[in-house]
């Protein structure tokens, strides 16, 4: 594919930098730092020499490596809730060293909730990231008792919801589907379990959750707003171990051991909800439950050489008996293959497979049908990092995915008046390369300067209609509303015939300006591409919501970001306080016109208008990570807007033209999140959060017609729902057998938050209209018993 000639001028860059490191007499040093009770590679430990700058923190996958001058040194390896090692070492030529990290009692004077240097905030070039451990995932409460990865995120500043007890979330003003969401590198499309309330991602199966709402590395690319990066559990290459969970709405299992002691080790992890098993109790045939595997083995072969099989499978069900049917899942696997070419370049092979696919049955009488859609694609990644010296650090690589999109196949069933429709098939190819460099100048600056360069290729087999005037939407003056194009031909493109291409320069920067030990300030941008769109006119993503990729008539989407913040730690990096300020520029923003058809419509562009979003704001974040109280506070300050034009100058666009808060615009969006460990028995925690009401649009008046009462709107999202809030308490009680309670109150004071706002005629005096807020949840308990054996 077009982009693959530029690899071969990274190598040539490789083949021009060992000379390096040789010249000044430098040897190297490289290995593993990993766990010593279970062998999980332990990501971002840090290994320094004593009394200089000279150092490296480990990879996603544990490796390190650095350069120095030969000669005799003390090194000190560290990582957060594991005990330091420091031990004298002679460094006279290049060699492996592999470090195992013992973990650190639990003192109840010094409970951590990080788990990576303590002043990496400071020291580290990334900034606009968000790093979570299990462990903090697990002691914040959330609804009904389940533990959930997104809910966690969402207390943390420029993370909001896009609607109660729904899994998706916005980041920076983006919308729900410009967030590139990957388990183990594999895409997640639809990251919700029941109906949204739930997360697919299991806690209990969870090392390491990174989410980058700016300054995104150039190996990221594919979505505007933000990476959520999710690995999993190695495993215990040490001995076998399980725990499992009971609470009121699922239980879950996992199992772990070694394949082979201290070479390979397996995990896997299973959950299942039994709403449904309590309706069939009592009679009930209406059904709703979720279920999700999660597994992962990995063998080492030697040092230089490791290979991991890792994958997900989940699915969601909701039926209500003779009526109505919904199902849909994820399934993914991802095989890698970890290669040290040499002490200074490490490798990752990948070869990904995703498949997201979702179905809907309507079963009324007279016009019954079944409907079935999918996605599926194949990702071949290579990505390698080279390590000059402890100072610079090349990151570079090559990606490449096949999409393979089945919109929709409607088929009646039994005596349905429904004519069986199938919505064209889709076909995609993209591709990227890039380059990232992160150099070190001096004790103060460090720049990291990187090039993704991406294409899409949208491919046959496929008919593309043509319009009169090339204008698939036109507006309609005297009906003042926009209406379908006329179609005046099509043009058939045949097997893996390329239909329209795209190509896309994707520049990133970041610096970090350390002031002294204790802060620094940090400067980022970055440009991305978006070359698939989430069809969907709700707030909240649902299994219905149907990508389809850019091509004919649909341009692909990009964003510029910049960001600026301060960052200081105080009190022995006890504390740490943020202050982050972004402006974000959206590009090619589809947004649909009034009275859309998105369902069962082969040619979505003759209800779509195209323009542009921007989004700003200011974050402050305020964490205290040691004592017996931790936790954090963020506030997020933002605005979020669309602008749509019209076609001609004698058409409105949306609003006039003028810009309005987008979907997911939130002025105010506050949480405080604490953590309190009582004693080795009992520990507490609670979050409270208020946040601006998301926009909405209320009918300004109504009319009468044919004896139907017709609301009228005129500009969109000008309208607001009421201001959210809620309090949150959670306890767990420890016993001695290794097993805990988990107690936990949602919405404690039971506010009657506003899901949306209907209007309807008063049944006592229709001249009257009453408006009608629809709450999801009031207070509610939870109960969850955890144990490990």
């Amino acid at each position: 594919m077009p982009g693959y000639k530029h690899i071969s001028i990274y190598f040539l860059i490789l083949l021009s930098l060992p000379g390096y490191a040789v010249a000044e007499n430098k040897v190297t040093v490289s290995g593993y730092i990993r766990d010593a009770s279970n062998g999980e590679a332990l990501i971002g430990a840090n290994i320094l020499i004593k009394g200089t700058n000279i150092g490296a923190a480990t990879n996603s996958y544990g490796f390190y490596s650095f350069s120095l001058p030969a000669g005799k040194y003390t090194i000190i390896v560290s990582y957060i809730g594991y005990q330091s090692i420091s031990q004298n070492m002679d460094f006279r030529e290049s060699q492996t060293l592999n470090v195992e990290l013992q973990v650190s009692a639990v003192r109840l004077e010094k409970v951590i909730v990080t788990a990576e240097r303590e002043d990496e905030n400071i020291q580290g070039i990334e900034m606009s990231v968000i790093k979570l451990d299990a462990k903090t995932i697990k002691m914040a409460p959330v609804v009904l008792g389940e533990v959930d990865l997104i809910k966690t995120i969402q207390l943390l500043p420029g993370v909001s919801s896009v609607a109660e007890g729904s899994a998706g979330f916005n980041v920076r003003g983006g919308s729900a589907d410009q967030n590139l969401v990957l388990l183990d590198e594999a895409t997640i499309f639809n990251a919700s379990h029941l109906l949204g309330f739930f997360s697919v991602f299991n806690a209990d199966v969870i090392k390491e959750v990174k989410l980058y709402k700016a300054g995104i590395p150039a190996q990221y690319g594919g979505r505007l707003s933000s990476v959520l990066d999710i690995r999993q559990k190695d495993g215990n290459a040490k001995s076998f171990n399980s725990n499992a969970g009971i609470g009121l709405i699922s239980s879950r299992l996992l199992f772990e051991g070694p394949i082979k002691k201290d070479r390979g080790s397996f995990v896997i992890a299973g959950r299942r909800s039994y709403a449904d098993l309590f309706l069939r109790l009592i009679g009930n045939d209406n059904s709703v439950y979720f279920y999700d595997l999660n597994y992962k083995g990995n063998y080492t072969l030697n040092d230089r050489n490791r290979f991991y099989l890792s994958g997900y499978l989940g699915r969601d069900v909701f039926e209500i008996a003779d009526a109505f049917s919904n199902s849909w899942g994820n399934n993914t696997a991802t095989a890698r293959w970890n290669h040290v070419f040499n002490d200074r370049l490490f490798s990752n092979f990948s070869f990904i497979y995703s498949n997201y696919d979702y179905a809907l049955g309507i079963l009324q009488t007279g016009s019954a049908f079944d409907w079935k859609s999918n996605i599926i694609n194949y990702n071949l990644k290579a990505d390698f990092e080279f390590f000059i010296d402890h100072s610079n650090r090349i990151a570079f690589g090559t990606h490449a995915t096949y999409y393979d999109f089945s919109p929709a196949e409607i088929t009646p069933i039994d005596e349905s008046s429904i004519v069986p429709t199938t919505l064209d098939k889709k076909y995609a190819a993209e591709s990227a390369v890039y380059l990232s460099y992160e150099q070190r100048l001096g004790e103060r600056l460090t720049l990291q300067y990187g090039l993704r360069f991406s294409s899409f290729f949208r491919l046959g087999s496929e008919t593309i209609p043509t319009y009169e005037n090339n204008a698939p939407v036109v507006y309609n003056e005297g009906l003042g509303r926009y209406e379908p194009g006329t179609v005046i031909g099509s043009t058939h493109y045949g097997s893996g015939e390329v239909i329209e291409q795209f190509y896309n320069l994707e520049p990133r920067f970041s610096a970090r300006l350390l002031l002294n030990k204790k802060s620094s300030l940090k400067l980022s941008y970055n440009r991305m591409t978006q070359y698939l769109q989430l069809i969907s006119n709700t707030n909240s993503p649902t299994p219905l919501d149907v990508w389809l990729p850019s091509g004919p008539y649909k341009e692909p989407q990009t964003g510029d970001q910049v960001a600026l913040g301060y960052f200081r730690n105080f009190k022995d990096n006890a504390y740490e306080f943020s202050m982050e300020g972004y402006y974000k520029l959206l590009h090619n923003q589809l947004d649909y016109v009034d009275g859309a058809q998105l369902l069962f419509n082969n040619n979505i562009e003759t209800d779509i208008l195209s323009g542009e979003g921007r989004a700003y704001g200011l974050e402050l974040y305020l964490k205290k990570a040691r004592g017996k109280l931790t936790g954090w506070l963020s506030y997020t300050l933002a605005r979020s807007e669309n602008k749509v034009t019209g076609l001609t100058e004698n058409d409105p666009g949306i609003n006039n033209g003028a810009y309005y808060p987008s979907n997911h615009d939130k002025t105010h969006d506050l949480s405080i999140t604490g953590m309190y460990q009582f004693n080795k028995t009992w520990s507490f925690a609670a979050n409270f959060i208020y946040a601006t009401g998301r926009p909405t649009t209320y009918p300004v008046s109504r009319y009468e017609f044919t004896g139907f009462t017709i609301p009228q709107y005129e500009d969109r999202n000008l309208d607001r729902l009421p201001a959210y809030h809620r309090l949150d308490l959670s306890a767990t009680l420890h016993n001695k057998l290794g097993g805990e309670w988990v107690f936990g109150i949602y919405n404690v004071y039971n506010r009657q938050n506003a899901a949306s706002i209907t209007f309807r005629q008063n049944e006592d005096d229709p001249t009257l209209t009453e408006a009608v807020r629809t709450t999801l949840f009031g207070l509610v308990p939870s109960v969850t018993y955890n144990i490990k054996f």
